[in-house]
């Protein structure tokens, strides 16, 4: 399945990440097998995959921290690997620990951030930043102070310095309680609401359920299903008990698909059924 480009008057707007035909191997490893997929502007893309499936390869790849061996791919329409420094000034990477200075406070890590960034008034884009993510009372204290959620809301509003268009979270959860994940998904979804494009690799499956406008398959090295939720649906047989449709949660349908073709898959909420062939 295709990203459908969004259309404007007269033109055609260029998806924020494109990637065709990715390769990367370590020695005789095969970690990317020819990955293809559109990210569209103003969206959350979600790129699941079991550990070992090259997720963090492609985010190290897209964020310029790892060459490419074959294909190509693009981030706000720049190349890559022509155009490295370009992609870097559109991108903001968070990665799976949230990267703060815990001796210092909110405040004070966000106003370093705007000066490594050469922003004209650090203070007041500190300000700004922790009225957007809720975190005024705590502007003053020491980091170390701060709950989980705090401090990857903190990570966050961090990587929004300087506006980029583009931002990356790779596993942005891991490790949070139920309370924490909630007030990263409501950041998440605040970002798209205020028009940043964000790329989201995640091994909650739930996450992907809530958050994304297009989720992508990674398996074995290559894209083996990409779609929106109810596209991705299709492509599991509806489970029902006598006259009642279930429809299946994405764990139901990202077992199906990685599972060998013809292999029985059992969920606990769910009869078995057989693994959907890929659509391609």
């Amino acid at each position: 399945m295709s990203i459908d480009v969004q259309r404007a008057p007269g033109q055609i707007r260029e998806p924020a990440i494109q990637v065709r035909g990715l390769h990367k191997s370590y020695q005789e490893l095969r970690v990317l097998r020819g990955v293809d997929f559109d990210v569209a502007r103003g969206s959350v893309f979600a790129l699941l995959g079991s550990n070992g499936a090259g997720k963090t390869t492609v985010v190290r790849i897209l964020s310029t921290l790892l060459r490419l061996d074959a294909g190509s791919a693009s981030v706000n329409g720049f190349d890559v690997v022509a155009q490295a420094a370009k992609v870097r000034a559109s991108i903001s990477l968070t990665g799976q620990f949230a990267a703060v200075d815990e001796v210092l406070s909110g405040r004070e890590n966000l106003i370093l951030v705007a000066r490594l960034r050469r922003q004209r008034e650090p203070g007041r884009v500190a300000d700004d930043l922790l009225v957007r993510f809720a975190l005024t009372d705590a502007a003053n204290r020491r980091v170390a102070t701060y709950s989980g959620g705090m401090r990857r809301r903190l990570d966050i509003a961090m990587s929004l310095v300087g506006n980029p268009p583009v931002i990356v979270l790779d596993e942005p959860t891991v490790g949070l309680d139920p309370q924490a994940r909630l007030e990263v998904w409501q950041a998440v979804r605040e970002l798209v609401a205020q028009g940043t494009t964000v790329l989201l690799t995640t091994q909650y499956l739930d996450e992907a359920e809530q958050l994304a406008d297009r989720i992508a398959v990674l398996h074995e090295g290559r894209v083996i299903a990409n779609g929106t939720l109810t596209e991705l649906r299709r492509l599991f047989p509806p489970a029902t008990v006598e006259y009642v449709e279930k429809q299946p949660s994405l764990e139901d349908i990202f077992l199906a698909i990685v599972s060998d073709e013809g292999t029985t898959v059992t969920t606990a909420s769910a009869p078995p059924v057989r693994a959907a062939k890929d659509p391609r």
